[in-house]
């Protein structure tokens, strides 16, 4: 199952660096947006205004979300590289004590005798190898390898991509009027979206693909239905 995983993963190629990012933007972008879409049905506002308030949404919530995205991804590498540096300095300064604490992390493991002696000579023969190993067993912490801003560009990329979807048949038929059930042509589409990137989430989660993709349109469903109906309530008190 894993190597089949690896094999789907591996289609996506560069692009698979930032995939979880573009699954959980995209599912956000189509949750927030189909809930403003359903809730202005609902409340049966005009055609133009769900339009505005979708696309104000969507794009206010993309950057946001991308931002925040960003901001999270950029403090966990500053947090790495700050701690990276006492490391680097308590080698320097404290090897006796920093060398005991590589033993005893790999005593941990089982290793003992002769055998702990020549790891241990190695891990500090070399300084680099000697931090990276005590910001992985000493500390839990691994470089991230992603950039902070590519990490916020996918998100904000997927966000308004498939956040667009619950809106394109309105855009549509604002400028070409067309003669279908407008909401109901919203929903297969949005659903599509929900399917497709549910999908996704289960090659970014190594998880079923079925579990993932009802999941996911469980969350849009219900997402969706109490956007409904709390604009059709407000509807009758405001409107």
């Amino acid at each position: 199952m894993e190597k089949v995983i690896h094999h789907q993963n591996r289609k996506f190629g560069k692009l698979q660096e930032y995939l979880r990012e573009f699954v959980y933007g995209g599912i956000d972008g189509a949750v927030t947006t189909f809930a403003v879409v359903a809730g202005g049905y609902g409340a049966n506002l005009d055609a133009g205004i769900l339009i505005i308030l979708g696309f104000a949404n969507l794009f206010a919530d993309g950057f946001s979300m991308s931002v925040g995205a960003y901001l999270s991804a950029k403090s966990e590498r500053d947090n790495f590289t700050k701690h990276e540096k006492i490391e680097y300095w308590e080698i320097e300064n404290l090897p006796d004590l920093e060398r005991e604490e590589i033993a005893e992390i790999y005593r941990e493991k089982g290793f003992k005798g002769e055998l702990l002696d020549k790891i241990v000579n190695h891990i500090c023969s070399d300084k680099d190898l000697w931090v990276a190993e005590m910001m992985k067993d000493e500390l839990g912490m691994m470089k991230e390898s992603k950039s902070p801003f590519k990490i916020g560009l996918a998100t904000l990329l997927s966000f308004i991509l498939v956040g667009f979807i619950p809106l394109m048949v309105y855009l549509w038929d604002f400028f070409i009027p067309i003669d279908q059930d407008i909401f109901l042509w919203t929903s297969i589409l949005t659903g599509l979206a929900f399917v497709i990137v549910g999908w996704l989430k289960g090659i970014v989660n190594q998880t079923s693909a079925l579990r993932s993709i009802s999941e996911t349109v469980s969350l849009g469903l219900l997402a969706a239905v109490v956007a409904f109906y709390v604009g059709d309530v407000l509807e009758k008190f405001f409107l």
